[in-house]
């Protein structure tokens, strides 16, 4: 039984920092591409970035270009988004993500999803 477990959503004032983690179980952690795609109220989920098996290659939105980063820990089945100078417009709910594909942004190559955390920016 695959699940994936986000963690680390809250309440954080614009400017500030948050990390989501994401824990993954029930499949070989190390075979699949990973991402984190958002949704805001009233508006269609977006990809934020996408990281490969290994780690090796990263993909971002443009929105989060500079700001955000992607890692994983494949010691711990766990991948992460860093969030720096968070902005009013990142709030949303925030989803982890797995595909067979090794780096991708659309969010139909993901068959994978977690129950998504919560990020929301005070101005």
């Amino acid at each position: 039984q695959v699940q994936l477990v986000e963690s680390g959503g809250g309440l954080v004032q614009a400017g500030g920092s948050l990390r989501l983690s994401c824990a993954t179980s029930g499949r070989t952690f190390t075979s699949y591409g990973m991402g984190w795609f958002r949704q805001a109220p009233g508006k269609e989920r977006e990809f934020v970035a996408a990281i490969s098996p290994i780690g090796s290659m990263t993909q971002y939105a443009d929105s989060v270009k500079g700001r955000f980063t992607i890692s994983r820990d494949n010691t711990k089945n766990t991948l992460y988004l860093q969030m720096n100078s968070l902005r009013p417009d990142d709030t949303a709910v925030y989803y982890c993500a797995q595909s067979l594909y090794p780096l991708t942004e659309k969010s139909k190559q993901y068959d994978y999803w977690g129950q998504g955390t919560q990020v929301t920016v005070s101005s």
